[in-house]
């Protein structure tokens, strides 16, 4: 049986998917907006590798942004869901080197070099100011971002439009929260927000 707020999840997934539908198609520029106005101090101090993804369906496509970062030295990498279940971060230089994954999903072969990432680009349905981010329910970023620190930090950055920004995304233990969330029309630093409340108790 599902936990009440896996529950909640699967309700608050609907409505954003109809949300973000609907900001896609209000903002067609919104891809090339991203890209302008990403804030290049990110790459500066997690790159050179940053790790992005293919957008499927309404998802904010990064495509624009990632030619952007390559183009100032960026290395980019992207996820490729192994037979296993775990997602890995492999190499990317040339479409034509994707292959069909799972969901349709393209992602890198097999042999595509793995990478570690310091900086993970995710799309996601909503987001809320504590960095809680509502995914598709499978949990890969989530495991993976955890494999990623394990071995050093990796800053976990959300894209999206403003509108998926919620009140509230109910969590759940193996959740983990985003350090920033960058839309078309605005920056999220969603780490300070998280970093306020230990200040004042601290104090």
């Amino acid at each position: 049986m599902s936990s009440p707020n896996a529950q909640q999840k699967d309700l608050l997934r609907a409505h954003m998917k109809e949300i973000r539908a609907e900001s896609a198609a209000r903002d067609p520029d919104a891809a090339d907006k991203l890209a302008k106005r990403f804030p290049l101090k990110l790459l500066d101090r997690f790159g050179p590798v940053v790790a992005g993804y293919r957008a499927i369906g309404d998802e904010l496509d990064p495509l624009p942004l990632l030619n952007r970062l390559r183009k100032k030295g960026a290395k980019i990498v992207l996820p490729r869901v192994e037979s296993s279940g775990d997602m890995t971060f492999r190499l990317h230089e040339k479409p034509e080197d994707l292959v069909k994954g799972p969901f349709g999903l393209l992602q890198p072969a097999s042999d595509a070099i793995e990478i570690r990432p310091k900086l993970v680009l995710a799309p996601m349905l909503a987001f809320d100011a504590r960095g809680t981010r509502l995914g598709y329910g499978k949990g890969y970023y989530d495991r993976a971002i955890k494999v990623l620190r394990a071995d050093g930090p990796c800053f976990f950055v959300g894209l999206g439009y403003s509108q998926q920004q919620v009140d509230a995304v109910p969590s759940e233990a193996h959740d983990i929260a985003l350090d920033w969330a960058e839309t078309p029309n605005n920056s999220v630093p969603l780490f300070l927000a998280r970093a306020a409340p230990q200040n004042q108790k601290d104090e």
